[in-house]
């Protein structure tokens, strides 16, 4: 079965069931925030472009519109990022954690780069496969919000990381030439990772 594949019937039985759904969007929720700290933790206190900054802030703001909606389904409460609010919890973290480790890794192998430039090189390449995955994941879960004629929706994330996508291709083309062998075989790493999350959702999900 294919990703997408997987990945709907997966939404498909998690929408319907407002439980579900809660820990879902609060999964989600707090992926962006993970990802929102990371950035902070990666910005130069001085050397700070606007890019940067807007992709932080954007990143923080899908966090806090994902736990919003959780409250247009009944009798949901995800108060905080507690493993027992979560789906697949270890491998939600392990997810974002490990992308970051195989980058670095990754890029001292091939390019020898150290320091601020190993920092930069694996924020660019994270960012960018998670962006690919972000368009993927989003898409399918707005089908399914739609489909059930839900109250919750992601549009707008979706326009956003459109967004970022693109910004990101333009920073690694003035990062290296080769530019695209390096993002995918980055997205080939992000790939698998994805795929241990996914199996890991729909073991709970088949449990329930």
């Amino acid at each position: 079965m294919k990703q997408e594949e997987q990945l709907l019937h997966i939404l498909e039985n998690i929408v319907p069931s407002d439980e579900l759904h809660g820990k879902w969007l609060n999964s989600l929720s707090m992926m962006e925030n993970t990802g929102a700290r990371k950035i902070s933790k990666y910005e130069h206190p001085v050397l700070s472009d606007i890019i940067v900054l807007k992709h932080a802030a954007e990143e923080a703001r899908h966090a806090y519109y994902l736990k919003k909606q959780i409250g247009k389904l009944e009798g949901v409460s995800c108060p905080d990022y507690s493993y027992p609010y979560l789906l697949a919890p270890v491998e939600s973290h392990h997810y974002l954690n490990m992308l970051d480790v195989e980058a670095c890794r990754y890029l001292k192998n091939k390019m020898g780069l150290t320091g601020r430039e190993l920092k930069h090189g694996a924020y660019l390449l994270v960012t960018y496969a998670i962006e690919v995955r972000a368009d993927m994941l989003y898409g399918i879960y707005q089908q399914v919000l739609s489909a059930n004629n839900s109250r919750v929706n992601v549009k707008s994330i979706i326009l956003e990381e459109e967004g970022h996508l693109a910004e990101m291709q333009r920073m690694l083309e003035a990062f290296d030439p080769n530019w695209q062998t390096l993002a995918a075989d980055m997205c080939a790493v992000e790939d698998q990772l994805f795929q241990n999350w996914v199996s890991a959702i729909s073991k709970i999900n088949s449990s329930n």
